[in-house]
């Protein structure tokens, strides 16, 4: 049995565009790696990510370089030696999981182990904006139990509390996407606390953990470009309060599993996060998300349009995928 892989670039639009505090966009591009063999197809989606040095055009070649190896007998477990962890590994170790699944006529969460899913809830993001817009895109989201609101930069208080204005009774969770410095934690973090808000993603630059040694922590903190995979934990102890588990980061739904049984088992919260992205890529994310203390997949929602068969989303939040999608 000879397996084939295919790569292929995708462009998909936001509604509306997507700001945080590196830069706006209006259209993501995500790559698509399909497995075809035995009479099954699998297929995984990974968004590269220039903050991890990563490209369309680096992630598009590195895995095309895995064509011939997998065509000589590559499986999934050789795989996560085979590639560092990162977009590229993730595209393919998620098509490996769902060729595996449509080959064995069975579900991914059957072959992983795992209970059966079922929907849990997910923030939806509000990009970052002047205060007023923010208030105005609080409100018309302001049904949604979990708010994750962009911000990282001057102004930021005035922007939360127009979120909150619009929206009163949403829990708020605040991603600064490493634009604050511990001095702005410090002075930002009890006034958050009273506006309700839950946690802060990522507030200092990864690299400069070091700055929340000894730190009150009011505002429980959140690791997310300062975590990757579980080589990255030992780093976060005593620093940070959850870790964001996202499988571009962690290389796949195997890893990604992987890390949050270890961040779990050493006293971490867990966040299961995305990309901006369509639902073949929040699809295995959504088994890493059962049971987690909090989840941001709504890639999906900021889209104009998703693919075909796409996760639904209604008040219980995103629900596991059907075959037809993935797994």
């Amino acid at each position: 049995m000879t397996l084939r892989l295919t790569v292929a670039r995708e462009r998909f639009e936001i509604a509306g565009g997507f700001a945080i505090s590196r830069g706006a966009r209006t259209h993501a591009e995500v790559v698509a790696a399909t497995l075809t063999g035995d009479g099954a197809t699998g297929r995984g989606e990974c968004v590269p990510y220039a903050r991890y040095g990563e490209t369309v055009e680096g992630v598009m070649a590195a895995l095309e370089a895995m064509a011939p190896l997998v065509a000589d007998g590559l499986d999934r477990a050789a795989l996560q030696s085979a590639m560092p962890a990162g977009a590229a590994r993730n595209a393919l170790d998620c098509a490996f999981w769902d060729w595996e699944a449509k080959k064995a006529g069975a579900r991914v969460w059957t072959l992983a182990g795992l209970p059966e899913p079922v929907a849990v809830p997910t923030a939806f993001t509000l990009s970052l904006a002047a205060p007023e817009a923010m208030r105005a895109k609080a409100a018309e989201n302001a049904h949604r139990p979990l708010l994750k609101i962009k911000l990282g930069g001057e102004g930021d208080l005035e922007r939360l509390r127009a979120v909150r204005a619009g929206a009163p009774e949403a829990t708020l969770i605040v991603d600064a996407n490493e634009g604050w410095t511990a001095a702005g934690y410090a002075a930002l973090a009890p006034e958050m606390v009273a506006l309700g808000v839950a946690m802060v993603e990522q507030p200092l630059p990864a690299g400069a953990d070091a700055a929340l040694d000894g730190l009150a922590r009011p505002l429980p903190v959140c690791a997310d470009e300062s975590c990757h995979d579980r080589a990255s934990l030992p780093a976060l102890a005593g620093r940070y309060d959850y870790v964001n588990v996202k499988l571009d980061k962690t290389g796949g739904l195997t890893e990604a599993l992987a890390l949050k049984a270890a961040a779990e088992a050493a006293g971490f919260r867990v966040m299961v996060g995305c990309m901006l992205a369509t639902s073949l890529a929040m699809a295995p994310a959504t088994l890493v998300a059962q049971g987690a203390a909090l989840v941001d997949l709504d890639g999906p929602l900021l889209l104009s349009a998703d693919r075909a068969h796409g996760l639904v989303y209604d008040a219980a939040g995103v629900h596991p995928p059907t075959p037809a999608l993935w797994g």
